[in-house]
């Protein structure tokens, strides 16, 4: 039988006059880390687990499997649940619950995943700072906020810097909202991936390597479509990669700003982009990437990215410094020494049976941003017959609605 110990936690006060009296936490409490994951088994349905501002210490990750939990500390930069040398454990904070809610406080220097949301509904992410102290590193965690086969998925007002593959990254999920989020100094700034219904809005990503992606895996279950980018600020994500080798991310070249790759129905609209020295939008299919290749891919996998449509933002700066051989060559050839791609970069594989109202419908991109222009950079002829022609992307497509939560 398990007794409760008295609980550093301040907690509603219908759990029982026993527990009125139990000491607060004190910043560095031995005792506190035990208090907490004990909490954390015990919990019931409805539970409110408040931590006090302090400093936390772990040594091993953090589980719930409760539903209709919320855990809410004082603030991001006032509670704080420290996970520097870790010893036991995958994430710092692992949930298998639906109904749960993590709001205002810290995650930091977990040995591997911030926070990890498994095969939940009904989750809100709301005011956490999930952070690797050192900087950029490719032996910090890979991601740090990460819900994946969720459902009404909420993401707002969060800061994450340092991981190594995304900073707020929802996978295989379906109906998700990230908005108001501050990602800065990881490989991925924002990543939405084989993901259903998703808008990503109000968000700055800048010193990332590449800002908000959206993407689409191979060999994964389910395939993502439906993604609106919008009123965002994505600006100087020039940072280095610093992706483990091998991680589906590693391909992405630094200076990327919004980098689609494989999706389709995406809408990038109403975003503030600058400054990104490769392109400020890039536009690719799973040929330009080299991830997964030696595996081979699934039948009805869709290489490539259609119905994307971009419009209604503000460019500025960004293409003058290429990442990678290739592309810093076409670069130089195409525009000179001290000249710069446009602001849309596309790889230029286009799926050639794709035929939509009985005719061949093309790249299925759509430009109408001003003047914005489109370099098709022929990955398929080996970047050697490159074309900067904006002409053949002036189209328009039906616009994506906005994604309600709580939608069955």
């Amino acid at each position: 039988m398990r007794i409760r110990p008295a609980l550093a936690l301040i907690l509603p006060a219908l759990l029982g006059a026993c527990q009125k009296n139990a000491p607060a936490p004190v910043a560095g409490d031995a005792a506190f880390a035990k208090q907490l994951q004990e909490r954390l088994l015990d919990a019931k349905p409805g539970d409110v687990i408040e931590i006090p501002a302090g400093t936390y210490h772990f040594d091993r990750s953090l589980s719930l499997r409760v539903d209709g939990v919320t855990i809410r500390g004082a603030g991001m930069d006032k509670t704080i649940l420290s996970f520097k040398g870790q010893i036991n454990g995958a994430e710092g904070m692992l949930v298998n619950a639906s109904g749960f809610t993590l709001e205002n406080l810290a995650i930091e220097d977990t040995k591997g995943d911030g926070l990890k949301v498994n095969e939940g509904q009904d989750i809100t992410i709301r005011g956490v700072r999930v952070e690797w102290t050192g900087g950029p590193d490719t032996g910090n965690g890979a991601y740090g906020i990460y819900p994946v086969k969720t459902r009404n998925t909420l993401v707002e007002n969060c800061v994450v810097i340092g991981a190594s593959d995304a900073g707020i990254y929802v996978g295989q999920s379906r109906n998700i909202v990230m908005r108001g989020n501050r990602a800065e100094f990881n490989v991925a700034g924002i990543e939405v991936e084989n993901s259903i219904d998703a808008d990503v809005y109000g968000n700055t990503a800048t010193n990332n390597t590449g800002g908000i992606l959206v993407f689409n895996m191979p060999n994964i279950t389910q395939t993502g479509h439906s993604t609106r980018v919008h009123g965002n600020k994505v600006f100087k994500n020039n940072t280095g990669n610093f992706a483990a080798r091998g991680a589906a991310v590693a391909s992405v070249p630094a200076g990327s700003g919004v980098v689609i790759n494989s999706n389709d129905l995406v809408e990038i609209f109403d975003n503030d982009i600058a400054d990104n020295d490769t392109a400020n939008v890039i536009i690719s299919s799973y040929w330009s990437t080299g991830y997964m290749n030696k595996y081979g891919v699934a039948k009805d996998y869709d290489p490539y990215p259609e119905d994307i449509y971009v419009y209604g933002n503000r460019f500025s700066g960004g293409g003058a410094s290429p990442d990678g051989l290739d592309l810093k060559t076409l670069k130089v050839a195409m525009y000179g020494l001290n000249g710069h791609f446009p602001d849309i970069l596309w790889d230029g594989y286009a799926n050639s049976k794709r035929v939509v109202d009985g005719k061949p419908a093309g790249s299925g991109i759509c430009v109408n941003n001003g003047e914005a222009h489109v370099l098709n950079a022929d990955g398929p002829g080996g970047y050697k017959n490159p074309v900067d022609a904006t002409a053949p992307f002036r189209c328009d497509l039906p616009k994506l609605p906005p994604v309600v939560l709580g939608k069955a």
